[in-house]
C-alpha cells in the first residue's frame, strides 16, 4: 500500500451524512488533543491532510480519507470539558451511530497519551470496542517524551492494566521520530490487503 496516495473524501456531522461503507475502514479514535491528527498525517507522510486543531474539541465531524485499498476514518475527539452538553451529546450520537452502523470496520486504532495512564473516557471507549467485538490496537502517542526508565514503567503499568486483554497490540508511537509508524502501517495492510486479495 502506498499511504501517500490518501486524499480527503468527506466530513459528516450527522449519522445520516455518513457515506456508504463500500471499502474496508480503518478507524482512529482518541480523546481531544491526544495527537490523533498528527498520527494520521505521519502515517500518510503528509504534513496537514488531517488538520491539527489549535483548540481541542474543535473537530466535530467524522472525517474520511480515501486510499485505493481502504478508507481512514477520523472520529471526533472525546473528553474535552469546555464543549457544551448538547454538543457532547451530538458527538456521542454521531460516534456511536457510526460504530453501530454495521460498517466494514477492519481495525480501530485507539489512541492514548503514553505519558499518562488511560483516562476514564479512554477506558470506556476500549470497553465499548471489546463489547462490540471490534478489532483494535492501542497506539500510545508522544513516546519520545519519555526517558528509558519512564518508558519501562509505563509499559509495565499498561500491561498490568490490560492483562485481561493479552492479545491487544500496544504500539508506542511518536510523530516526532516516527516510532511505531511502520508497525501501524503493517497492521493496516494486514487487515486491508487480505480483503483486497479475497475480493
Amino acid at each position: 500500500m502506498n499511504f501517500q496516495n490518501a486524499a480527503f473524501e468527506s466530513a459528516s456531522g450527522r449519522v445520516e451524512q455518513l457515506p456508504p461503507s463500500s471499502v474496508p475502514e480503518i478507524v482512529f479514535s482518541g480523546r481531544s488533543n491526544v495527537g490523533k491528527s498528527s498520527l494520521i498525517n505521519k502515517l500518510l507522510n503528509r504534513k496537514s491532510l488531517a488538520r491539527v486543531s489549535a483548540k481541542p474539541g474543535k473537530t466535530g465531524t467524522v472525517n474520511f480519507y480515501r486510499l485505493p485499498e481502504c478508507r481512514l476514518v477520523d472520529l471526533p475527539g472525546y473528553g474535552y470539558a469546555k464543549v457544551s452538553a448538547s454538543e457532547k451529546l451530538r458527538w456521542a450520537e454521531l460516534v456511536e451511530g457510526y460504530l453501530n452502523a454495521g460498517r466494514n470496520i477492519r481495525l480501530v486504532v485507539q489512541i492514548v497519551d503514553f505519558r499518562h495512564m488511560p483516562t476514564q473516557d479512554d477506558l470506556h471507549m476500549i470497553d465499548f470496542l471489546v463489547q462490540a467485538g471490534l478489532p483494535f490496537l492501542i497506539a500510545a502517542t508522544k513516546s519520545d517524551k519519555l526517558n528509558k526508565t519512564q518508558r519501562t514503567q509505563q509499559l509495565d503499568a499498561y500491561c498490568t492494566l490490560f492483562e485481561d486483554l493479552p492479545d491487544t497490540l500496544l504500539i508506542p508511537f511518536s510523530a516526532v521520530n516516527g516510532e511505531g509508524v511502520e508497525e501501524i502501517r503493517r497492521q493496516i495492510e494486514l487487515v486491508c490487503m487480505g480483503s483486497v486479495q479475497d475480493s
